[in-house]
């Protein structure tokens, strides 16, 4: 992969946080920021948005094969899925930016990602009228994966111990900002933007194929049957744990013998994190957060 210095990369160090734009950030996300606010969508690009460990890459690949899996099968084995679906904001040292993989796409449409809350989102994507797919997670189980996220990425912050990190979630010291208000904002952008597919990550889980089967009809697509059916295995959260093109184990700032990228992808593995007393401050908190929204949430299936 030509433009990629791994041994650059491998000697990152962890960042610290800042505030900017009113959310908490790290260098790896504003360095390039004059470039992201100005990129120029094309109408036909689909914008993958999440919350970090929210289900993006599972999203992304559903995507990738729905658009990609008969045409170009040789991507699916030769190109990390970071490179098929460019992160948008990134820009880590040693390999080319987020703007200039998502601008060099050959494909069509593109798919690109982005952790940018709404309000961050560059506005030709807006203005062009770009079909976005939106996964939201359930705040405890998204906590739960975000923290040992933290714990083997040495491209965020340390997290410290769970209770720490937790605290820091509950304030929204994260980066990318606060849960609540990245999955309340996309949230309110679906009442009047009618290209947001909103899903749920909670959805994917109980039944995969019937949100591939939303999403086809959300982008127009007749996908066959039997192809959805095959798109649905490949997506499977132990296939693509065991992909190398998807599980990000090409990636040298992401410490593999802490915790995997693809750690559980389940529902409820808030449980065996949460203590009692966590739990009931949490809920607590919860409630005030989220009062102002028609936005919910299943914690378990």
């Amino acid at each position: 992969m030509e433009g990629i210095d791994l041994s650059l990369l491998k000697s990152l160090s962890r960042p610290e946080l800042f505030e900017f734009e009113g959310i908490s950030m790290v260098q790896y996300f504003t360095d390039n920021w004059e470039n992201i606010q100005n990129f120029k969508a094309r109408p036909d690009d689909i914008l993958i948005a999440t919350y970090p460990k929210a289900g993006t890459t599972w999203v992304s690949y559903m995507l990738e094969l729905l658009y990609f899996g008969n045409t170009e099968p040789e991507r699916q084995t030769s190109m990390p899925i970071y490179i098929r679906v460019p992160f948008l904001e990134s820009l880590f040292p040693g390999m080319p930016s987020g703007v200039e993989l998502a601008d060099n796409l050959p494909t069509t449409p593109r798919l690109i990602k982005t952790h940018l809350p709404v309000q961050l989102v560059p506005k030709s994507f807006w203005e062009q009228n770009c079909k976005v797919v939106y996964v939201a997670r359930n705040a405890k189980d998204n906590a739960v994966s975000y923290f040992h996220f933290e714990r083997m990425n040495m491209g965020q912050p340390d997290p410290g111990d769970w209770n720490t990190f937790l605290q820091r979630f509950m304030e929204g010291k994260k980066v990318f900002g606060p849960w609540y208000d990245h999955v309340c904002g996309y949230w309110e952008k679906k009442q009047t933007y009618s290209n947001l597919h909103y899903m749920f990550f909670e959805d994917m889980v109980e039944d995969t194929g019937r949100e591939v089967g939303h999403l086809c009809s959300f982008l127009g697509l007749s996908t066959a049957i039997e192809e959805r059916e095959r798109i649905t295995k490949s997506t499977h959260f132990d296939a693509m744990k065991q992909n190398k093109m998807t599980n990000y184990s090409t990636v040298p700032i992401l410490d593999f013998t802490i915790s995997p990228f693809m750690r559980k992808g389940k529902v409820g593995d808030w449980k065996n994190h949460f203590t009692v007393a966590q739990n009931e401050q949490f809920d607590e908190h919860y409630k005030q957060k989220m009062k102002n929204t028609t936005l919910q949430f299943r914690t378990e299936i």
